[in-house]
């Protein structure tokens, strides 16, 4: 179930309408082909496990490329929320600093008109910091969370355990730029919860690893089960601090194909108004000018006209 905490951004009069993306790879974002197989993944196992529902969120949304990946798995009475400050001001000079640096192009509006053009409903929007949303999500509640927020290790701390008090039990925690040279903040909060925080890694793409609040070894079973049939996808086990975790790798030549295409949501086709029949449109034409004729023409010549109709009708 999808709701919108918060009316669509009306845009700026200067603002220039964002262009509608024709297809999923016209969405500006970082979401590549190995992620969007584990996703798919991850999501397509809870949905088939036949559980009660458990609602979907993502702290961090940029234009909204995972986001409406995200959204194609959303069940009936669950809630989809996304999180991020879009264009509000940044709360710290630091999250300012990085937004204007790494987010320059973003904005609302366009994380709206990309979302909607593959979805009929926006998801819950949080205009927000990311700190905010354990206020605003219910305890326990979440199935699948996407953290994509701030590279700030503060903010990544505070994102980490919203993430675990969100969680539903046996949640899928997702951190994107786990081990990005430009991002020191995230690998470093990420990896201190693994190894003091009672995060337990499940398997790690080159983007983003994959984890959960709970045991990860069904998680992990099944996915070596799983990847056992794929050939197109590497992977191995290593093992940290006498834990296995599942690593998956992308120098295969050829990606793996993504999951079913991604495509635009239908818009309704408007009808053309339909023609009258060519004897109405005629009596009607004929109408509007006896009307016209009735207003405009000296009455002793209305009358003289309506005299000769008569005649003509009566002989």
């Amino acid at each position: 179930m999808s709701h919108v905490s918060q009316a669509p951004v009306a845009p700026r009069d200067t603002e220039p309408a964002p262009p509608v993306p024709g297809d999923f790879s016209e969405v500006e974002g970082w979401f590549g082909a190995h992620d969007q197989v584990l996703f798919d993944w991850f999501l397509t196992r809870q949905n088939n496990a036949g559980d009660g529902p458990g609602d979907l969120l993502e702290l961090g949304a940029f234009l909204g490329k995972s986001a409406i990946f995200l959204g194609r798995y959303l069940r009936k009475g669950e809630t989809f929320t996304v999180c991020d400050l879009f264009d509000s001001p940044a709360p710290d000079d630091s999250n300012l600093a990085e937004n204007q640096d790494s987010y320059p192009t973003l904005t609302r509006r366009g994380f709206e008109t990309n979302y909607l053009a593959f979805h009929e409903e926006l998801p819950t929007v949080v205009q927000a910091p990311t700190s905010v949303i354990a206020g605003r999500v219910p305890p326990a509640s979440c199935r699948f969370v996407h953290i994509d927020a701030s590279h700030l290790y503060e903010h990544v701390v505070t994102d980490i355990e919203s993430s675990r008090l969100v969680a539903a039990p046996g949640a899928v925690v997702v951190f994107d730029d786990y081990r990005s040279p430009h991002c020191p903040g995230v690998a470093a909060a990420v990896w201190t919860a693994v190894v003091t925080g009672g995060l337990h890694p499940v398997c790690v793409s080159s983007s983003k690893l994959y984890a959960t609040w709970d045991d990860p070894a069904p998680h992990r079973a099944a996915l070596l089960g799983w990847l056992e049939g794929r050939e197109d996808l590497w992977h191995g086990v290593d093992v940290i601090a006498g834990r296995p975790m599942v690593r998956i790798g992308d120098d295969r030549a050829v990606p793996p194909a993504p999951p079913q295409p991604l495509r635009p949501a239908p818009r309704p086709v408007q009808e053309a108004p339909a023609r009258p029949a060519p004897d109405a449109a005629r009596r009607a034409r004929e109408v509007r000018l006896r009307k016209l004729a009735k207003d405009l023409l000296p009455p002793v010549v209305t009358r003289a006209v309506v005299a000769a109709r008569r005649r003509r009708r009566l002989g």
